[in-house]
């Protein structure tokens, strides 16, 4: 045996201070970081906008395509609304890791607030948009404003440590099941005002534009939460808050000329952060369970609307909306009221693999729900009965549960991402680039699982399933890539 493994069987950190000096081991522990409240709750309050002008839209997209009369077919509509959703995520893509290189340079703030003034402006002209044209302009200026989610995300982990993460977490992960309640209510509840609300909202404008109404709600909200954030969000970029620090009247004589600032860190390039077992395996990851999550939100709408006779539930967009907003519930309540738990509980890279190998199940239960109600159709009426209805909606809730359990996944992996990040100036690039493989799986998902749908249900193909098949051998895959999180993750090689 060499001298050197010798030293290396020896561990000063553990068997002798038990025994010893106890006292010292406890000492060891991180002291936890009281959380900063105020800045929480503005981060909290910007980030809400997103997915507020995001899901209002999912509840009447297909009935809008409908009404742009695109085609005579009603199988082919759900090629259109993924045309559109498609169109948003490439040019998300697009700009999300620019906007999280220029935060690095100029800041946070500036990113966050131009990039929401963006998606307000642009929703309100989905709202007015007469053709495919203007609508697919409009989503793809709102894809580009939007592309400061990784930046959000930065924030987050440039105001919490590893002793308030899993309190500040749960709270942050709120606002996008909170924001999928809201928004998808109020696109079932205000599109088409006009012939719904009559007697209070029956102007020509209205009945003109059908949709403005939703999107004009949206644009308020967003506009709410830039004033908000303007007041109360600080800058969060350590280079900038040195400086602002450094450069405060506050600061004495004695304190300027015995105070040596620390030269600020540098990010590393790109291709260094991909060199990084642990940041590739994240993207990698992160891009099939985006691409799992996106195609299951629209393969779930089209699921929704169409024909029973063709595979579907044949929902209303208000019965859509409904749906959902549960789903929105349901994540809102994991994330109060156990996601808190499982991060103290459970290894963060364990956890993101049980949740991304929870999504072939998700899928397996969609085809199960249509034979309940085809179960249950009355074929004089056409009605579902009392009894089916209800199946239905439990069905429902229990699938949008499993995908909200799957979805736990994002926000393990903002975890995993600072937990990794090479050094503080890297950070809002490693988000960036995690953020970009998830927006270029956003980018053709839509696309694809629609037109996969469409085909399935047109030429019957495996009895109409052949979009499952495919789906749930996909989201196999996704739980392959998971497991290369698992093993490189840095808590998990300790």
């Amino acid at each position: 045996m060499t001298p050197a493994n010798d030293t290396a069987n020896y561990d000063e950190t553990c068997p002798l201070l038990h025994a010893h000096n106890p006292e010292a081991q406890i000492a060891e522990k991180p002291k936890y970081t009281p959380l900063p409240k105020g800045q929480l709750a503005a981060l909290c309050i910007v980030r809400l906008v997103d997915p507020i002008a995001f899901t209002q839209l999912f509840p009447y997209v297909n009935e809008f395509m409908n009404d742009l009369h695109l085609t005579d077919d009603p199988s082919k509509i759900g090629f259109y609304s993924g045309l559109v959703e498609s169109t948003f995520a490439v040019s998300q893509l697009c700009s999300i890791y620019q906007w999280a290189k220029i935060s690095d340079a100029i800041g946070r703030r500036p990113v966050i607030f131009l990039g929401i003034i963006g998606l307000a402006i642009t929703t309100l002209m989905f709202g007015l948009s007469k053709s495919l044209a203007s609508v697919l302009v409009a989503r793809c200026l709102g894809g580009l404003f939007s592309g400061n989610v990784a930046v959000i995300h930065s924030v987050l982990g440039e105001i919490t440590d590893s002793t308030n993460q899993v309190v500040a977490l749960p709270i942050y992960g709120l606002t996008w099941p909170l924001g999928s309640i809201i928004g998808p209510l109020i696109g079932g509840t205000f599109s088409h005002p006009a012939s719904k609300y009559p007697e209070i909202l029956g102007f020509q404008f209205l009945k003109d534009y059908p949709y403005f109404l939703p999107c004009f709600i949206a644009f308020v909200i967003a506009m709410i939460g830039i004033f908000l954030g303007f007041i109360f969000l600080e800058e969060t970029l350590p280079s900038k808050r040195n400086a602002k620090k450094s450069c405060s009247p506050n600061s004495n004589n004695g304190d300027r000329a015995t105070t040596v600032p620390a030269l600020p860190e540098k990010p590393i390039s790109v291709s260094k952060l991909l060199s990084i077992p642990i940041i590739s395996a994240l993207a990698l990851s992160g891009f099939m369970l985006s691409y799992l999550a996106t195609s299951f939100d629209v393969v779930f709408v089209l699921f929704c609307y169409s024909p029973i006779e063709s595979g579907g539930l044949a929902f209303s967009a208000s019965q859509i909306g409904y749906s959902l907003a549960t789903s929105g519930a349901i994540g809102a309540t994991i994330q109060l009221c156990i996601m808190s738990y499982l991060l103290r509980t459970f290894d963060s890279a364990k956890m993101y693999s049980f949740c991304i190998s929870i999504w072939p199940y998700t899928f397996l239960v969609l085809p199960i729900l249509n034979l309940i109600a085809r179960a249950g159709l009355d074929e004089t009426t056409g009605e579902l009965g009392t009894t089916t209805v209800a199946l239905l909606w439990v069905g429902i809730a229990f699938v949008l549960m499993l995908t909200k359990v799957c979805c736990l996944a994002y926000p393990v992996s903002m975890i995993l991402i600072k937990e990794n990040a090479p050094n503080a100036a890297s950070l809002g690039q490693s988000n960036g680039i995690v953020q970009f493989a998830m927006c270029f799986a956003r980018s053709f998902a839509p696309f694809v699982v629609s037109a996969l749908f469409s085909i399935s249900t047109e030429y019957n193909l495996l009895g109409g399933q052949l979009w499952l098949v495919i789906m749930v051998t996909v989201s196999f895959l996704g739980m392959k890539t998971s497991r290369k999180v698992e093993q490189n993750s840095v808590r998990t090689i300790g």
